[in-house]
């Protein structure tokens, strides 16, 4: 891992944690080797004094390392957006030329960008970023809207707690779905995030609204998904007009009820599929659809593959599959 200082703590640590973890849990299961992390940076005393006013300390400098990198991993902060670096970049430039993959963490895909490792690829990182590093690096198809993206050999993250869904996910590429979940649950990380899904969740956006009636009648909406929740229905919880009720939360929550309703029943369908063996069709009414085939277009649009895919990849281990619908 490669950290120009300042940095974000989060970025450098929560990433480190997981391979450590992992390789830990390898060594104890079956004696198998796992990952070897370095921490190098650009910093003379090799100090990284970090946003939250704790300073780390790296193992060496980056020009010590020597021999072939495996995984490059950039990790976000402030000083990725400091003025480049010519020394720097070419040294990830070469790096990036023996490395198996080069990944970042949130800002960090700043410093790829200026080295010309991303032009022409898609890419993302945290979306208050997103608008900034599209006017400094236009030949690059920023996606202010996914955890993390994987372009040929190269994977961006969005923001801080995203680098640990992306180090899951090269953990699951490395060494199966098991072992990514075994680290995730020893993380307490209550969900393992696909790279599709937005940075903002339905979770999210419940507490972002202003009004005491919109929040309960959030709360609401999540424990009667099965229920017919039209704007209508919801705009008399909430003992408002139609009108002025759609007005209002979308104005407060940036997205229309049916919108709101449809993401949280994916959101709830996502979860059951993960922890369940109930058939494709059982989650969709459950949640709230009226077929599977209705709950796989809008999980499509979400989450940008079909729940019996998600399944697969996400499912606990262990938890037995039985046979879904032909439409999922």
């Amino acid at each position: 891992m490669l950290c120009v200082p300042p940095a974000q703590g989060v970025d450098v640590i929560g990433p480190l944690e997981a391979f450590g973890i992992a390789s830990r849990m390898l060594e104890q299961s079956s004696g198998r080797r796992g990952y070897e992390t370095e921490l190098v940076t650009n910093s003379a005393d090799l100090t990284l004094p970090t946003t939250s006013g704790v300073s780390i300390v790296a193992h060496r400098h980056y020009r010590q390392v020597r021999g072939k990198v495996d995984t490059l991993l950039i990790a976000g902060g402030p000083g990725t957006r400091n003025p480049p670096d010519a020394a720097l970049l070419a040294w990830l430039r070469r790096k990036a030329k023996q490395a198996r993959r080069v990944c970042s963490v949130c800002t960090g895909a700043f410093l790829l960008a200026d080295a010309g490792l991303l032009r022409g690829k898609r890419a993302t990182t945290h979306w208050r970023y997103v608008e900034s590093f599209a006017r400094n690096h236009p030949d690059v198809s920023w996606d202010p809207n996914p955890i993390w993206v994987q372009d040929g050999n190269i994977y961006t993250s969005a923001g801080i707690s995203a680098g640990m869904d992306l180090s899951l996910a090269l953990i699951e590429e490395d060494f199966g779905s098991a072992l990514a979940l075994d680290v995730a649950r020893h993380m307490v990380i209550f969900l393992r995030r696909p790279g599709s899904q937005a940075q903002f969740s339905v979770a999210l956006a419940a507490q972002a609204a202003e009004r005491r009636c919109l929040q309960e009648l959030q709360v609401w909406i999540a424990e009667n998904l099965a229920k017919n929740l039209r704007v209508e229905t919801l705009a008399k919880r909430a003992a408002m007009s139609g009108r002025n009720f759609a007005r209002v939360f979308t104005r407060e929550l940036g997205n229309t009820p049916a919108r709101y309703v449809e993401q949280a029943r994916v959101e709830a369908a996502r979860t059951q599929l993960e922890s369940t063996d109930d058939s494709v069709d059982k989650v969709a009414r459950r949640c709230g659809f009226s077929s599977a085939e209705l709950l796989r277009r809008c999980f499509l649009r979400q989450f940008k593959v079909a729940p019996s895919q998600y399944r697969r990849h996400f499912r606990a281990p262990g938890t037995p599959v039985i046979s879904e619908s032909r439409a999922v």
